[in-house]
């Protein structure tokens, strides 16, 4: 399973990366399903939690959060960060260890899922913004929504989570992440 994982990240990176690569400079202050949070402002999360899940990792201080880039330096500075963060899972031993934060104890295994699921729901913000396919992997998406569904409990939603969207069944995954997240995936994008 830690390969696997492992993989899921890497093109879940790289299908995010595409995306933000793709955003017109006059998108990057288009609103985003995630409410309140521009174009912008998820790729600025985005870097800056590929950062913070490195230097958890590297036990190192959390570092700045990606709200000092410019728009032009955004696309490179998710690159730089998302190799920084790949690197971070593959040292020998992160993901059996346990490490703890704010959000409190969980191995590196548990931290590589968290920080899937919230690159993944981020990823499909800025395609439904910018009007782009989606296109992240639907495997990723199905494991991040079965992990998300044994951690996220109707307790713990309250400040980070809306109330679960109803959808099909037979929807695809990255839909149903999603709308397990609060988000409406039948909503018209622009």
């Amino acid at each position: 399973m830690p390969d696997s994982s492992l993989d899921q990240l890497r093109r879940s990176l790289a299908a995010v990366d595409e995306l933000i690569s793709n955003v017109r400079a006059d998108q990057w202050s288009d609103l985003t399903p995630c409410e309140e949070w521009d174009v912008r402002r998820v790729v600025e999360h985005l870097v800056g939690m590929n950062r913070v899940f490195a230097a958890m990792l590297a036990g190192e201080a959390p570092p700045q959060r990606g709200d000092e880039l410019s728009v032009d330096e955004l696309a490179a500075g998710f690159r730089e960060t998302s190799a920084a963060l790949v690197q971070a899972f593959e040292q020998p031993g992160v993901l059996e260890r346990s490490f703890v934060s704010p959000m409190g104890s969980a191995t590196g295994a548990e931290r590589l899922q968290i920080r899937l699921y919230d690159l993944l729901a981020h990823g499909w913000d800025i395609a439904r913004a910018t009007g782009q396919v989606v296109g992240l992997p639907e495997d990723a998406a199905e494991d991040a929504l079965r992990f998300v569904r044994g951690q996220l409990s109707d307790e713990a939603r309250p400040g980070r989570f809306k109330t679960a969207e109803p959808t099909r069944d037979d929807a695809p995954a990255i839909d149903r992440l999603v709308a397990f997240l609060g988000r409406q995936p039948g909503a018209a994008s622009k």
